[in-house]
């Protein structure tokens, strides 16, 4: 089993891989395979709705964003780290979540009933309000959203300082064990032959008419 974990911060080892790495140990120690995937510091286009994707079941731009939907094929679990610039997501993880989910998603999801969390550093505050909106990718994709003892943030303006954050580091390992488990139970149900729920054909309501 594999998780891939999205470093979304603008230094390859800053504060949100620090976090992260505190994860990726905890997933390794339990016998889960982990990569964490640095986005860079090319720029990244935001989703320009064109619907190309549908046709050609990849986003138009081909940048990162395909870069990591070709290893999402092979992965069971994901975590998408991100810092908090002006109490949101970076501009280059929000743009490479919404081109990712949307070409991803759909009939042919790469997603759909894998398990997903967020991890959110930030120097003091605008966690809650960036858990809440990475949050929401997993909520419009069928993933089970995987928490811990608190939600899944640290603080800290350099890895230093990250790294004595007692409860935060203590969060990133809770956080990687309770993903272990649920990728274990997740097996274990698909070897005893239990199977995934019948999936509806989407149906879309607009409200004006």
């Amino acid at each position: 089993m594999k998780v891939l974990l999205v470093n979304g911060g603008p230094h390859k080892e800053g504060c949100t891989y620090t976090a992260l790495k505190e994860v990726a140990d905890t997933l390794n120690e339990e016998g889960i395979e982990t990569e964490i995937f640095w986005l860079g510091v090319k720029p990244i286009s935001g989703c320009i709705a064109c619907g190309t994707c549908y046709e050609k079941g990849k986003c138009v731009f081909d940048d990162v964003v395909n870069e990591f939907a070709l290893k999402c094929k092979e992965a069971d679990g994901f975590i998408f780290g991100t810092p908090v610039h002006y109490a949101a997501a970076s501009g280059a993880m929000t743009s490479f979540m919404d081109r990712l989910f949307y070409s991803a998603s759909g009939d042919k999801s790469l997603f759909r009933l894998k398990p997903a969390a967020s991890v959110i550093s930030a120097r003091r505050s605008g966690t809650t309000v960036t858990y809440d909106q990475i949050n929401k990718y997993f909520g419009i994709n069928e993933m089970p959203i995987i928490s811990s003892r608190y939600w899944n943030m640290v603080h800290g303006n350099t890895p230093d300082e990250v790294r004595k954050d007692e409860e935060g580091m203590q969060i990133m390992r809770v956080l990687g064990r309770n993903m272990a488990y649920f990728l274990k139970c997740k097996e274990a149900g698909i070897k005893a032959g239990i199977q995934e729920p019948e999936r509806e054909k989407t149906k879309l309501t607009n409200f004006i008419k």
